[in-house]
């Protein structure tokens, strides 16, 4: 598209373009009342805080039970997560303890105790659960437009729905309960939203992609620069925003609308195809799940099997700990879901970054003194996965005898999260057999050859990959952490979030040494994290040799479809070339060219 027409960036959803009108919401902040009241009010604001809490979960209610039968797996799951958010104790009950122990009115109680659950997950390394405390902020927003009149927390109708027009949804943030009713309830055509905040984890954005609703999040200033009924082109998968745009973009954009029609429904008939290059080379295209019924989606997907299960989910906004049948259930319901097809389950990667409750803290017993429970300066080089679960024994046995129990239903696998030393190996290992012994003795059935691997997260064990094939069965690329300690980028910090950079030369040799020799090893070798779906990156995974490829299921179809395109040799050979290059922008002009190179030859 010419580049005089007025652009804007961010990041898309990857789910086509949308043309509409644009139907600004007003901004979500609110002014906050501070004061104190008498000892004799406190009944009264605990009730308001009470009755606002109540009118909140209704309107859940009612949006839950609105969801078709035949909605994706998440739009339930997200209501869910919103309900379970304001049913928590550090949510719903401190707020009042405030109330009654400080004498403030109820907004005050609210918001204090909200910036104290968003600091804990601010402070998370890992992405996907550092924004949820977007989540935790569009809950309490809602009690908040309750206590501050009653008002319904529903998105309204844009003032030019009689246009007939498709709309636009521009707003600061939006959470996916308003998306699903400014789709399902508007009474207009709903094409596609934009927001200032959010990331390509954030709750909306799964919601966004797993309905196909085309949007970009993060755009800077865009209330601003969007005026009210606005002509716009949302490009979700270059993450563009086109304003006011003539009738000629007008034009290729609707070609490229009905392209897209044609070639999604393309990507459906790849579901039952083997994923294989264009010379025949067989390639494993799996999936990574957060919750159960994600399975599901995988399978849709024609996943080859779950190549990472993060197990945090079950551990996190909660008092208590999870049973182990509770576990037990949750990881044998996702091996029974994927029928025979292997299933690679994490173990829990939490730490003081990933904060558990006080509650299920204290409950972890078997903890050495000087745990690192309390702050750390940077909790991304302290206590959190194998480490964490080395020094809460009791947990990490629970979570072992759950993990191989579950084995019996399927095939089921073991991986160790952010193993640096050879000690930590062993250590995991003899837990392992522990673990095992326990359940003989309790007779209780396992797959006894069940298959333990090792993420790869850490430069030190890229560089050190020895003790690793000799005592592992597989191993697993974290490049999301790899990069991070790769670079000495703390990614919660914005002021150097530019400088995280998947294609730094140095990150591609420590991904390439650990494909080579894992290979040379005879060990399988995946990569799960974020680079394993980004198409860009595909031909140059392959042609380091890498076979298995983890990723969201969403992916899955259109990187198949990307294999098919790709030659092997041809990809080894833009793999050496890249491994001579020292400049992440003249590497990703060189795969932007290769890419070139494999569309025109596959056609």
């Amino acid at each position: 598209m010419p580049s005089l027409v007025q652009q804007l960036g961010g990041y898309g959803v990857a789910c086509g373009i949308a043309i509409g009108r644009a139907h600004l919401l007003a901004p979500s902040e609110f002014e906050i009342p501070q004061y104190h009241i008498a000892p004799d009010a406190v009944l009264h604001e605990v009730a308001r805080l009470n009755n606002a809490f109540s009118l909140v979960r209704a309107e859940i209610e009612e949006l839950r039970g609105d969801v078709a039968a035949t909605a994706p797996a998440e739009v339930g799951a997200f209501l869910d997560l919103h309900r379970m958010i304001l049913d928590d104790s550090l949510l719903c009950d401190a707020p009042r303890d405030l109330v009654r122990t400080r004498h403030i009115n109820a907004e005050w109680a609210l918001t204090i105790q909200l910036e104290e659950v968003c600091r804990q997950f601010e402070a998370i390394d890992d992405e996907y659960f550092r924004s949820r405390s977007q989540d935790v902020r569009q809950v309490v927003e809602r009690v908040l437009r309750r206590l501050a009149g009653g008002r319904s927390a529903r998105v309204p109708l844009p003032k030019h729905a009689d246009t007939g027009e498709a709309t636009i949804l521009v707003a600061h943030d939006l959470s996916p309960a308003d998306v699903l009713h400014f789709r399902e309830h508007s009474g207009v055509a709903f094409a596609g939203f934009l927001t200032e905040i959010g990331g390509p984890t954030s709750h909306t954005t799964i919601l966004a992609r797993s309905l196909g609703i085309p949007a970009v999040v993060g755009i800077a200033g865009v209330r601003e620069a969007v005026a009210e009924g606005d002509r716009l082109i949302v490009d979700s998968d270059s993450g563009r925003v086109y304003l006011r745009p003539d009738a000629e973009i007008l034009a290729e954009s609707r070609r490229q609308i009905r392209a897209t029609t044609q070639q999604r429904a393309g990507l459906r008939k790849l579901r039952g195809r083997v994923a294989q290059t264009r010379d025949g080379v067989p390639v494993e295209l799996l999936a990574n799940i957060e919750l159960p019924g994600d399975a599901r989606d995988a399978l849709e997907a024609g996943a080859d099997g779950v190549g990472l299960f993060r197990t945090e989910f079950l551990f996190m906004n909660r008092d208590d700990l999870p049973s182990e049948d509770e576990q037990y259930e949750a990881y044998a319901k996702v091996a029974r879901t994927m029928k025979g097809k292997p299933v690679v389950i994490r173990t829990l990667d939490v730490g003081a970054d990933k904060v558990l409750n006080p509650g299920a803290h204290a409950g972890s017993a078997g903890v050495r003194d000087g745990d690192g429970s309390g702050p750390q300066p940077n909790p991304a080089l302290g206590l959190r996965a194998i480490r964490y679960c080395l020094a809460y024994p009791d947990l990490f046995l629970t979570q072992l005898r759950a993990i191989l129990r579950a084995s019996e239903h399927g095939v089921v696998r073991l991986l160790v999260p952010m193993l640096a030393h050879l000690h930590e190996i062993e250590q995991a290992i003899a837990f392992v057999a522990r673990a095992q012994e326990q359940l003989k003795e309790r007779r209780q059935k396992f797959d006894a050859g069940i298959e333990i691997g090792g993420m790869i997260e850490v430069p030190g064990a890229a560089l050190n990959l020895g003790p690793f094939v000799r005592r592992l069965k597989f191993l697993s690329l974290g490049t999301n952490d790899l990069i991070q300690y790769t670079l000495a980028i703390d990614r919660t910090d914005r002021s150097v979030a530019y400088l995280y950079e998947p294609l730094h030369p140095a990150v591609l040799q420590l991904i390439h040494h650990t494909i080579r020799n894992g290979g040379k090893a005879g060990l399988p070798v995946s990569v799960c994290g974020e680079m394993a779906g980004d198409g860009a990156a595909s031909e140059l995974l392959l042609g380091m040799g890498l076979r298995r490829f983890s990723m969201s299921p969403a992916q899955i179809l259109p990187i198949k479809q990307r294999l098919f395109e790709l030659d092997t040799k041809a990809a080894a050979r833009l793999a050496a070339r890249v491994a001579r290059m020292h400049d992440p922008i003249e590497i990703r002009s060189a795969l932007q060219r290769a890419d070139k190179v494999a569309r025109k030859e596959a056609t």
